[in-house]
């Protein structure tokens, strides 16, 4: 664990990245590399309407653009005003590249949506959508099939009967599961505020069915969430945030790790990343971790006072190098 955390580690805080206008927030980045740049799926919110997610372009992995938006509000349907999309299919090795596979001749996203404005508002359910024209920045193809996974499922377990959250969506080569498609996500139970992460599996990104009895990371309180899957050597890793479990600090992240994908060991130590600066000091949170040429960038959610950004911590401190 301790020799995990000291590869994860990115104690230099570069800044925002990504600055929102004043009545938007940005939250929720997933990086990954396609035809030799680098891709940011992110999501934003104006005036609290609801969710959309947009995609943004980089050569550098600091300066970028936003293409457009690629799950936008729709006129009717179970998720019109809400869609928190999350990159599908990035290569979890680590230090692998970051690159993006198709399936079906097709770039996967998941995405949490909703029928109601608000800043998630509940019940929320999981969907998919795809494209074939990645930099586009035209909207994806939501699936007819829609949602995937639902709070009122038959078969939905206890921990998340009242509204699904962030998911993570990988391809597993050696199907440790028993299929090729893997998908973490966070979850709300019915009565008292509590998120947990559990897992469902697939064998075409369409039909996905609830692996385990329960959550496979649990903090007993607040939120465990946002989880990212890495490999590293025979480790899977998750990053993950946690609120409302750690006095005197807001939102944080952390990590687990697992030999089998099911049963996890939480890091005990010191967070990844926790509010410090003055455009995280409320939440740091939310994480997205990558390795290029040696060095870790830490992608994060960044909360100071009213505004909601997107941020970057790096294990090397590149802020000399950027002037």
């Amino acid at each position: 664990m301790q020799r995990v955390y000291e590869e994860l580690r990115t104690p230099y805080k570069y800044g925002t990245i990504l600055t929102p206008e004043e009545d938007q927030y940005y939250d929720c980045p997933n990086v990954f590399r396609h035809d030799g740049s680098w891709y940011m799926v992110f999501v934003k919110i104006s005036n609290l309407v609801g969710y959309e997610t947009c995609i943004a372009k980089s050569d550098n992995l600091l300066d970028w653009k936003i293409l457009g938006t690629v799950l936008p509000f729709r006129d009717q349907g179970w998720d019109r005003w809400q869609a928190d999309g999350s990159i599908a299919l990035v290569d979890p090795k680590w230090e692998g590249g970051s690159a993006i596979s198709q399936h079906d001749g097709k770039y996967w996203i998941s995405y949490f949506g909703g029928h109601k404005q608000g800043y998630e508002t509940d019940p929320l359910a999981i969907g998919m959508a795809h494209t074939t024209e990645l930099g586009s920045g035209q909207p994806w193809e939501r699936l007819k099939e829609n949602p995937v996974l639902s709070p009122d499922d038959a078969d939905a377990r206890p921990f998340e009967r009242k509204t699904l959250y962030k998911s993570h969506v990988f391809r597993d080569e050696s199907q440790t599961l028993g299929a090729p498609f893997v998908m973490f996500y966070n979850a709300k139970q019915r009565d008292a505020w509590v998120e947990r992460i559990g897992i469902a599996v697939s064998d075409d990104l369409v039909t996905w069915r609830r692996y385990g009895d329960g959550p496979v990371v649990d903090n007993g309180k607040g939120i465990t969430g946002d989880p990212q899957i890495i490999r590293m050597g025979d480790l899977w890793v998750m990053p993950y945030f946690g609120a409302g479990w750690k006095k005197g600090i807001g939102a944080f992240d952390t990590f687990a790790v697992s030999r089998d994908l099911v049963h996890w060991t939480k890091w005990e130590g010191e967070n990844l990343i926790e509010p410090s600066e003055e455009w995280d000091k409320t939440f740091a949170h939310k994480p997205w971790l990558i390795k290029h040429n040696g060095v870790v960038y830490h992608f994060y959610c960044a909360v100071g006072g009213k505004k909601r950004t997107l941020a970057l911590a790096t294990s090397k401190d590149l802020r000399g190098d950027h002037e």
